[in-house]
């Protein structure tokens, strides 16, 4: 894309229609990798929450909210063909907004129709159960309901597969919602919508706001029409989102950050182990809250290790996103840049070794960070926050009991793996791990039939699986009275 190519123009989706902002102000996205704006999007404030809000509500209400389970799960396995049939334009909308590699979002907008396929196979399945009577005079049984409007609140990193997560269950159980994206990557998920509403959802199913002053999404998580809300971002945006949300007294998913450990023994196949180290950390550019961002490795084997995974990541090819040999694309916004670098200094204030990287590739240029090793104590402020950028942190161990410990020392518990040929040692260690996710001689693999979330400061709830479905029901229990008769009305029961 040239200087002068005139930007790409992107409005609110709300009712099923591209509408402006009611304030008519407007919004720049930034291409990471070109250092300059891309498109102009609505910026969305609380009066168009409250227009989104409605047209939810009226969608619930209506059509959508009439639905048998039969009717969504067709809708839903059409959502997931035309995903697919627009993968490639909409990879490429993420990519211009956030700088990821396009091979990696055109592998994820291709796949991404599984999960509307697996749900819509949830869709028709939502029953209730007969409860056997207490009391003979009456007959008990319980109904399982959609919660109502749901407010999803995205991230910058991958908005459509977070989305997604938290769309196709709620599809499945009846809700409707109105989310607001990311600021920093907000053009896809309106392109999305579109896409969606194109293919047979309904007008006011999903409403998409964006908007770059955060009371935006301050609205959205506080709004009394709302009766759900799902997050996922960091872990202190989390907290107020949860707040706001309490005070509605609503329920909420909250998908927060990570400082995941990947544990290597001194028996695993260390040339894997590398593998997968990269695959954890410098995949994505180290923008996933799943990052295994910590290697603990046994002292006997930390050098060699080290020198392998060293060894990758001088050879990662940093470049242009959209071309298929670039192997790490830029960070995805300045603020998020300023941050990783300043962990980089004060790693080095604080004693680390930077083994590799540590620091922006001069060369290129932009908001390009070189990839990075630190070998730190665990204390060392590198190791305990979660740096959300292309660096991983090292250290060692001597037995399995310290690395359990040194592991599980984290106020998070998103993710994890454990790398070792021992098969009782895999089993052992994966039960010890404080974490949401565990991979065992491997990293990064997700699916919709496998519930994701974490431990401690890194969430509430889980998204994917069966019971994702659940996050998005009420469970009602009706007691049905057989005799005719009545009873001493001072009495319970």
């Amino acid at each position: 894309m040239s200087a002068d190519t005139p930007l790409e123009r992107f409005g609110l989706f709300i009712d099923g229609e591209v509408v402006d902002a009611a304030s008519g102000r407007t919004f720049q996205s930034l291409d990471p990798y070109a250092g300059r704006p891309w498109a102009v999007l609505a910026d969305g404030g609380p009066a168009d929450v409250d227009r989104a809000v409605a047209s939810a509500r009226a969608a619930f209400e209506g059509p959508w909210g009439r639905m048998t389970g039969f009717d969504r799960a067709a809708v839903l396995r059409g959502l997931g063909d035309a995903i697919t049939a627009n993968a490639e334009r909409l990879a490429l909308l993420e990519v211009r907004d956030s700088g990821k590699l396009l091979r990696e979002m055109l592998g994820q907008l291709r796949s991404l129709g599984t999960w509307y396929s697996y749900f819509a196979g949830l869709a028709d399945k939502l029953e209730g159960r007969t409860v056997p009577p207490v009391n003979p005079a009456y007959f008990g049984y319980t109904v399982r309901e959609p919660v109502g409007v749901v407010a999803a609140i995205t991230p910058w990193n991958s908005p459509l597969m977070l989305l997604t997560w938290k769309l196709a269950p709620l599809l499945a159980a009846g809700c409707t919602c109105v989310v607001k994206p990311s600021e920093h990557s907000p053009a896809s998920t309106v392109a999305f919508a579109q896409v969606l509403h194109e293919a047979g959802l309904p007008a006011g199913v999903l409403n998409v706001v964006t908007g770059w002053d955060r009371s935006t999404g301050e609205a959205l998580a506080a709004h009394r029409g709302v009766d759900k809300v799902a997050f996922t971002g960091s872990t202190a945006t989390g907290v107020k989102v949860a707040q706001a949300a309490v005070a509605n007294v609503n329920r909420v998913t909250l998908e927060l950050g990570g400082k995941s450990a990947q544990v290597v023994f001194p028996d695993a196949d260390l040339d894997a182990a590398a593998n997968g180290l990269v695959a954890g950390v410098f995949a994505a550019t180290g923008q996933t809250c799943m990052a295994g961002s910590r290697l603990v490795v046994h002292e006997s084997v930390k050098d060699a290790l080290l020198e392998k995974v060293v060894a990758r990541a001088e050879s990662i090819r940093l470049g242009d996103p959209t071309q298929p040999e670039t192997e790490m694309g830029p960070v995805a916004n300045r603020p998020q840049y300023e941050k990783v670098l300043g962990y980089l200094d004060g790693a080095r204030t604080e004693g680390a070794t930077i083994a590799c990287g540590g620091g922006p590739d001069v060369d290129l240029g932009g908001l390009f960070v070189r990839p990075t090793v630190v070998v730190a104590d665990p204390g060392a402020t590198v190791v305990r926050e979660e740096v959300f950028g292309p660096v991983l942190a090292a250290y060692t161990f001597t037995d399995e009991a310290q690395a359990l410990a040194l592991a599980n020392d984290t106020p998070y518990g998103l993710a994890g793996a454990v790398w070792t040929k021992d098969v009782h040692r895999a089993h052992r260690v994966a039960a010890g791990l404080r974490a949401g996710t565990v991979w065992v001689n491997a990293y990064r693999v997700v699916a919709p039939n496998m519930p994701f979330g974490g431990y401690g400061l890194s969430g509430i709830g889980r998204e994917n699986g069966v019971t994702a479905v659940d996050e998005y029901l009420e469970t009602k229990s009706v007691f049905v009275e057989l005799t005719g008769g009545t009873r001493d009305p001072f009495q319970l029961g």
